[in-house]
């Protein structure tokens, strides 16, 4: 999962202003397949119809089961809260008792007598509440979208489970109108027109349910572009409720950056196609708010806001996307028991997040240097503001610690210290590989070693990774991990740093109208319902240079009204500014009403920056180029 920061970021300051392998057992008579269905022709008050038949059982009791958590969201989704009218029924038509247990979960009894479950799926991306992100509701990418031109069929939102079946096979038909555009990741086997031409039925197949979760469709006015990048089948696909953007309008960057991403990995190569999958939210009330990517094996579905400049979008989709590609890698084909015998509720969760998510970050971010997409200067801004972002976070927190417990408190409010901090862990284990092989090896040669040694199909033991490590590196990767990853001592970069002939400096640095580098500029009174500028922003070279004073409250930005309820939309435009946009403020300063009419120019703040050091010497200099382009 990769969330956009910004979105996180809102969403905190307008609130915080005021393992072991599991066996699977069969309770049905034979192995038929789970016989499913989903009707987009028969959606009624924003509710699609669910039609599951499983065969016969030879017990009494069953259990079936929604999500509570799904693969890579490492939070708490509850699916189950979405589903109306559940109903089982005999096979005379008669209806069977079934009694919802939890959130997620339905036991039906005289269980040889099923015939059938039958119910309604409400959408999620309706029911989001501001910021998109925890509150026990499916991350964005997660949750599913029901509406007349478009549908987003995470399929772990309508299809569940019996709790000993998820090793059976899954037949899957979605039934649809004829003029809809479909896009999928799951195998498809056939399909069939109805009679007047109106709907087709599309057959699926998935070998187990695993399958079901981790193949994404979409539904409805698409626009889908297909291309290669070596051997690898590249299909995207773009829905944008406005028509603001399309996938033939991002298909030279994906292509650009997917390219370079290849070349970058080389022989890795775990699947022949791959699906992005991308939905734009107009940042209306029942659009997604929580922006960013969740990677599937083949896969990945991406949510991003539609007013998006054609060039902001395309950068943030490099950054989104470039990660869940790279998780081809880790978790896909490196991965403990916890993530290969997955339970969906009852979740058990690896204690290595610092390479699922930080190594995956650290690939996504190194590439664009390593293939010339960015400059070294670039690169180095990518890193320190990593570096400042994850000192706002617990940096003495064992990381080991926290991934094994990431859905629980106070471990879960640190989570997004794996894209920070888990990258950086990744640059060290990288820069010490490199010095102790003369430039030879380096953390993705280790990821190729691990992904030899078990792919995925066999998963490791989590408790032995750390040790299987160092005995295929280096004791100092060994002790690195032990003293920094599964330890409480912080990292001291300079030492690594000083490795490559680089060191910290001050410096004028660029920034936008809402950050000064990584710390915001705003704040928000939930019980005044206001959103005003803190003591920050006289370090904003923009507004200071207007005169606008710390406390002064935003009352209406380009003629929209600034509310805690539209903030997020708002300030994301905000945060999108370009030098040379006319723009009209409205503020408040102790009763008075004050308006700043201007044109945008580039704004700029004093901050720490990493940079090459004079008197590098010859040892350093070919170190630094063996980590950035070796």
């Amino acid at each position: 999962m990769k969330t956009r920061l910004l979105s996180a970021l809102f969403a905190v300051m307008l609130l915080a202003s005021c393992g072991s392998t599991k066996t699977m057992t069969n309770d049905l008579a034979t192995s038929l397949p789970i016989t499913t269905s989903i009707d987009l022709t028969k959606v009624e008050n924003d509710k699609v119809p669910v039609t599951i038949n499983p065969g016969r059982f030879d017990i009494d009791n069953i259990t079936y089961r929604l999500p509570k958590v799904v693969q890579g969201t490492y939070a708490i989704s509850n699916f189950g809260k979405y589903i109306d009218d559940f109903k089982a029924y005999d096979y005379k038509g008669h209806e069977l008792s079934a009694v919802k247990t939890d959130d997620n979960t339905w036991t039906i009894a005289n269980a040889k007598q099923l015939d059938k479950i039958t119910y309604l799926v409400n959408d999620t991306f309706d029911m989001e509440e501001e910021g998109g992100i925890g509150k026990e509701q499916p991350f964005s990418p997660s949750g599913t979208n029901i509406e007349p031109d478009d549908y987003v069929l995470n399929l772990h939102g309508f299809i569940g489970y019996f709790d000993s079946l998820k090793n059976n096979q899954y037949k899957l038909d979605v039934t649809a109108p004829s003029d809809f555009v479909r896009s999928s990741a799951l195998q498809e086997t056939g399909s069939t027109k109805s009679s007047d031409g109106k709907t087709i039925t599309t057959n699926y197949f998935a070998p187990r349910y695993f399958d079901i979760t981790d193949n994404p469709m979409m539904y409805g006015k698409l626009s889908v572009e297909e291309f290669k990048v070596g051997d690898i089948k590249i299909v995207l696909s773009v829905y944008s409720p406005n028509k603001l953007h399309s996938a033939q309008s991002l298909k030279p960057a994906m292509f650009k950056m997917m390219e370079a991403q290849k070349a970058f990995l080389g022989a890795i190569n775990s699947t022949p196609r791959y699906d992005i999958f991308l939905y734009l939210s107009d940042g209306s009330e029942k659009a997604p708010k929580g922006f960013g990517a969740l990677e599937h094996h083949k896969s990945t579905m991406v949510v991003m806001p539609e007013n998006d400049t054609e060039e902001d979008l395309a950068e943030g989709m490099i950054d989104v996307v470039s990660h869940e590609f790279f998780h081809i890698v880790t978790p896909l084909s490196v991965h403990s028991e916890d993530v290969h015998y997955f339970d969906y509720n009852n979740p058990t969760f690896s204690k290595h997040l610092w390479m699922y998510e930080g190594v995956t970050e650290y690939f996504a971010t190194l590439f664009q240097v390593n293939q010339g997409l960015v400059s070294e200067d670039e690169f180095f801004a990518k890193i320190m503001d990593k570096i400042e972002r994850s000192l706002q976070l617990d940096d003495t927190m064992s990381f080991t610690v926290m991934s094994e417990n990431v859905i629980d408190k106070p471990y879960s409010d640190q989570y997004l210290n794996v894209y920070q901090k888990g990258a950086l862990i990744g640059m060290c284990i990288d820069i010490l590989m490199r010095e102790e092989s003369n430039g030879r090896r380096g953390v993705l040669s280790l990821m190729k070693e691990l992904s030899n040694k078990y792919g995925v199909n066999k998963p490791f033991e989590d408790d032995k990774l750390i040790d299987e490590i160092t005995a295929m590196t280096y004791p100092s990767i060994g002790e690195f991990l032990k003293t920094h990853v599964e330890g409480t001592t912080p990292i001291d970069y300079t030492e690594f740093f000083n490795k490559v002939g680089l060191e910290f400096g001050e410096d004028k640095i660029e920034t936008n109208f809402i950050l000064n580098g990584v710390t915001l500029i705003i704040a928000g009174n939930p019980q005044f319902g206001t959103i005003f500028f803190t003591e920050a922003v006289k370090d904003n070279s923009f507004w200071n240079d207007l005169g606008v004073q710390s406390g002064d409250i935003i009352k209406n930005i380009n003629g929209t009204d600034l509310t805690m309820q539209n903030a997020n939309n708002i300030l994301q435009q905000v945060f999108q500014w370009k030098p040379g946009q006319d723009i009209e403020v409205k503020l408040n300063r102790k009763g008075e009403d004050i308006v700043i009419k201007t044109t945008t120019v580039q704004s700029y703040t004093k901050g720490k920056v990493l940079k090459a050091k004079a008197d590098a010497t010859k040892q350093q200099i070919d170190l630094r180029e063996a980590w950035l382009k070796g």
